[in-house]
């Protein structure tokens, strides 16, 4: 089956959020550090343990914004942001610009793969993902036929 998507483009400030959303779900054990910084109040007794624990969360926060925001701005970046068409069948999926000017992506370079309540995200890595909302899809057959080419390749847990 040949799944053929209407057009879309991933707006800038909803690529920074889900980039910075699913890196933070990564790397979720920062935030445990930043609790050990802070339970050393219990060994030496001063305010400057919080103080330098949210500090440091707040750097790496803003370290992590800056780096999509900065794919956002880069030439490298740009195609992430044009207007694609996809066509999905189970061996990969085209990003089209046009009738005659498209890009194939196999599956087996998507590193995982999440539903949300409105759309598909298809992680190719940290910094690169393709978001595929619902409304793009003409009948809710092709969502499903989505659905389960993403589980037989394993991106989606079953």
């Amino acid at each position: 089956m040949l799944v053929k998507t209407k057009n879309y483009r991933l707006e800038k400030k909803d690529y920074i959020r889900m980039a910075l959303r699913n890196i933070l779900l990564q790397q979720w054990w920062v935030s445990l550090i930043v609790v050990a910084i802070c339970l050393l109040y219990l060994w030496i007794p001063s305010i400057w343990w919080f103080i330098g624990a949210f500090t440091a969360a707040g750097l790496y926060l803003l370290f992590w914004w800056i780096q999509f925001y900065g794919v956002t701005q880069l030439e490298q970046g740009k195609m992430l942001f044009e207007r694609f068409s996809y066509e999905i069948t189970s061996q990969q999926i085209v990003m089209k610009l046009n009738a005659r000017e498209g890009m194939p992506m196999k599956w087996d370079q998507i590193k995982s793969a999440k539903v949300t309540k409105e759309a598909f995200v298809l992680f190719v890595n940290k910094a690169q993902l393709i978001h595929l909302p619902f409304r793009i899809f003409t009948t809710e057959n092709e969502r499903k036929f989505l659905t389960s080419i993403l589980k037989n390749k394993g991106l989606l847990k079953a």
